[in-house]
């Protein structure tokens, strides 16, 4: 059977719908937009008072699998996924061994299938083992089903080696994706340097240890005409950068995480590890810029950067904690309070944000859209439901967020893969027939 979405106030890129409308989902495509649909022929979910946005897209996450499956597993990640409303993920390499080969990147894909929850897209590693020093065989991890490859965690420092991965990439079909921090300025530095690192008598990583990367970046991208995507952008003046980088034509394009644009590094002020990020949060300024960043289309898209982690780790000292917090469930509701409740962004930028720039950039040519012949990945939300971020509720397998106890405004209600749903907050939300 199909299934048919009623009175569907679609949420595009481009436009919010002025009325609803009803949906037909079948064999895992968007059959048919309007009109009217027999209900006792199909499967009916009811999304009055509701928006219907194209399927959320993820293209930066941490599952953990393999290496560190008391973190996340792809089951766990896939179930937070749906649960914020994510149909399609990527997750990053810097695994237990590092995904730089077709075998893991083969066995990440199965089981995610095994799982059905998520399409869980693996990002291979750009350097072997992550080590800076050897690119990886970027023709096999393509076969095997990458559309990215990163060393995120860290840099690809080497810069002749920066410029041969660019080449490649651009002749093989790959986009690199850059965590942009020099090593050498930031130089084990657990936080913001400035004020509040001087007065906690923390180490700080300054906010240049990522400009010069990115400046580097887009300077040989320029050079070598190829593209660069530059990961979890923190910084002002990264986005300075960007933004004149892309009025010069240059192929660039970045993301930016809801705690960058929510937080500062005020949150740190009581030594909270679950505020312990990479790249650190920043200040009030770097805050706003990065808002009028989204605004303007300098950063194409939000990601998570949901990065589980134990307990027993991030209840270390906050020198030893490891760096990361978790945002596949709080992504939705943090993006509609911070962002479209303050109006910087619009519904339709919303649906840009978190879905059609990221299908886009990812060559994903049959995601990020609500229309016909589109993949049935569908994510509906409830604009007008307040609720509380509650450590019980979480899906995730790990729990280190710093949102717990936070109101936010605006929740995922149905999540629905391939005209299937994996998650729904209504039990018995799929009726046989309209009532």
């Amino acid at each position: 059977m199909g299934l048919v979405i009623k009175n569907a106030i679609v949420v595009n890129a481009d436009k919010i719908a002025s009325k609803p409308q009803d949906i037909l989902l079948d064999k895992g495509k968007i059959a048919k937009i309007g009109g009217s649909f027999d209900g006792k022929s199909h499967e009916v979910i009811d999304a009055a008072g509701k928006l219907v946005f194209p399927g959320l897209i993820d293209m930066h996450v941490h599952f953990r699998e393999p290496g560190r499956e008391d973190k996340e597993t792809i089951e766990t990640g896939s179930r937070a996924a749906a649960k914020g409303g994510f149909t399609t993920v990527l997750c990053m390499p810097n695994t237990t061994p590092v995904i730089d080969n077709c075998m893991i990147v083969e066995s990440i894909i199965e089981e995610a299938r095994r799982v059905g929850l998520c399409n869980v897209i693996p990002i291979g590693a750009i350097t072997r083992g992550q080590k800076d020093d050897e690119l990886v065989d970027m023709f096999e991890l393509k076969r095997a089903g990458c559309v990215a490859l990163s060393d995120d965690g860290k840099s690809v420092v080497n810069s002749h080696l920066m410029r041969r991965a660019m080449e490649y990439s651009k002749m093989v079909g790959l986009l690199l994706i850059e965590h942009c921090q020099d090593p050498l300025l930031s130089c084990g530095g657990v936080m913001n340097e400035g004020i509040n690192s001087m007065r906690l008598g923390l180490k700080g990583d300054p906010g240049v240890s990522e400009s010069v990367i990115v400046g580097r970046d887009i300077e040989m991208a320029q050079y070598l005409d190829a593209r660069v995507h530059l990961a979890h952008m923190s910084l002002k003046r990264s986005v300075e950068l960007i933004r004149f980088a892309k009025s010069q034509g240059i192929k660039v394009t970045a993301e930016a995480c809801p705690h960058h644009f929510t937080l500062t590094d005020d949150a740190v002020k009581h030594f909270d590890t679950h505020a312990k990020v990479n790249p650190p949060l920043r200040t009030k300024e770097d805050i706003e810029a990065i808002k009028m960043a989204l605004k303007d289309g300098t950063i194409d898209c939000i990601v998570t950067d949901h990065a589980p982690h134990t307990a027993e780790e991030k209840e270390l000292d906050f020198d030893h904690a490891p760096f990361g917090m978790i945002g596949l469930e709080t992504s939705v509701g943090l993006t509609i309070t911070e962002l479209v409740e303050q109006r910087i962004l619009t519904w339709p930028q919303m649906a840009e944000k978190m879905s059609q720039k990221s299908a886009e950039i990812l060559g994903l040519a049959s995601k990020g859209w609500i229309k016909e012949g589109m993949d049935a990945d569908v994510t509906i939300i409830d604009p007008n439901e307040a609720w509380e971020v509650r450590k019980d509720d979480i899906a995730s397998k790990s729990q280190n967020t710093p949102f717990i106890g936070r109101q936010l405004k605006g929740k995922v209600v149905t999540t629905i893969l391939a005209g299937k749903v994996v998650y729904s907050t209504t039990p018995g939300v799929i009726t046989s027939g309209v009532k």
